[in-house]
């Protein structure tokens, strides 16, 4: 039972079909023999397709994911120097590895101090933490760069499909995060004129051919999600599980943040560390993390939680659970279940 869909949500039945399609027209969207003007047609519809059901009126560049996506706009984009928050994923610091760090606060959200005195800065900041949930108050930030004279580049992996996408200059989506196939993504940027050329395809912006058969699989996932992305009774069960994670000692993280999203949980269980218990649950059949799946396998101490703040004891002893299109009440019902028999053994 997968409780970390975070790291991949399961394919999409549509987005199979999708994925089919462009294998059955196979060819080079950038050909000019008539194969490849076919593929190239439904490169383009895949294209509107995706910006209609993100509500997107600018431009879109196809990449192999949110971690391309993250090295185009940090590497690419005019402007000054880079800023990315403290909790931002490893991709994102990777794409920008000398820019300064925003702090968060106990309560998740970006400070604004470091961007004092700035000159045209490159921001990137997540909308949604892929290990605490927490979701950033985009407007306010938006402003303060544009004001400034900087881009905000946005990651929205964790929200593109799940919430409407905030106002910025950029965007970074990734399909296998709201059921579409692995290996294809997308930047959204305001204006091509935002950032750098690097020649190739996609106007000119991404070297590579692109993937046709993965941009048709993305749309068709896109327009599966449902509003809202998952039924509210399929997370009743975490209400109770929420009280009892009180009544224990233990600490339900979303307490702290000023803008949980329902969709990833952090819980810190009294006594057991977190890498115990990943290996308990996965034991009984349950997956989930102690972080993002890129940095989760070193086992250490969560950045994200540190940069927070949070307690180390806490910190050591948080997990990470998440639902997906797919998550059924009763895996909710039966993770609870096993947590609470886990927390008062």
């Amino acid at each position: 039972m997968n409780l970390d869909h975070a790291a991949t949500t399961p394919l999409r039945p549509e987005a199979r079909a999708g994925v089919e399609e462009g294998f059955r027209i196979w060819a080079n969207p950038s050909s000019p023999h008539a194969d490849g003007r076919k593929a190239r047609s439904l490169l383009e519809d895949a294209r509107a397709r995706i910006k209609e059901a993100m509500g997107w009126d600018g431009e879109l560049i196809f990449t192999s994911g949110a971690s391309e996506a993250a090295a185009l706009a940090l590497g690419q984009a005019k402007g000054g120097a880079r800023f990315v928050g403290a909790v931002e994923h490893d991709a994102v610091i990777q794409a920008a590895t000398d820019a300064e760090r925003l702090a968060i606060e106990g309560n998740g959200m970006v400070s604004l101090e470091t961007l004092e005195g700035a000159d045209k800065p490159v921001v990137a900041v997540q909308h949604v933490n892929s290990e605490t949930g927490a979701r950033q108050e985009i407007r306010t930030l938006a402003a303060r760069v544009q004001a400034i004279g900087g881009l905000l580049v946005c990651d929205c992996a964790q929200s593109a499909g799940k919430f409407a996408l905030p106002e910025c200059d950029m965007e970074i989506v990734s399909a296998h995060k709201f059921g579409g196939p692995i290996g294809i993504g997308a930047l959204l940027v305001r204006d091509y004129a935002m950032l750098h050329p690097t020649g190739g395809h996609e106007r000119g912006y991404r070297r590579g051919t692109e993937n046709l058969p993965g941009a048709l699989g993305m749309a068709a996932a896109l327009e599966a999600c449902g509003d809202p992305y998952v039924d509210p009774q399929v997370l009743e069960p975490l209400d109770a599980l929420a009280e009892e994670c009180r009544a224990l000692g233990g600490t339900w993280l979303s307490d702290q943040l000023a803008d949980p999203t329902p969709y990833i949980r952090a819980i810190a269980m009294p006594r057991i560390s977190g890498s115990a218990q990943v290996m308990r649950f996965d034991m009984a059949g349950i997956a989930v993390s102690q972080g993002s799946a890129c940095s989760s396998g070193t086992m250490k101490t969560s950045r994200v939680l540190e940069a927070m703040g949070v307690d180390p004891d806490i910190a050591t002893r948080t997990i990470r659970f998440s639902v997906g299109w797919n998550t059924k009440r009763e895996e909710v019902e039966r993770f609870c279940d096993v947590w609470l028999d886990m927390a008062k053994g």
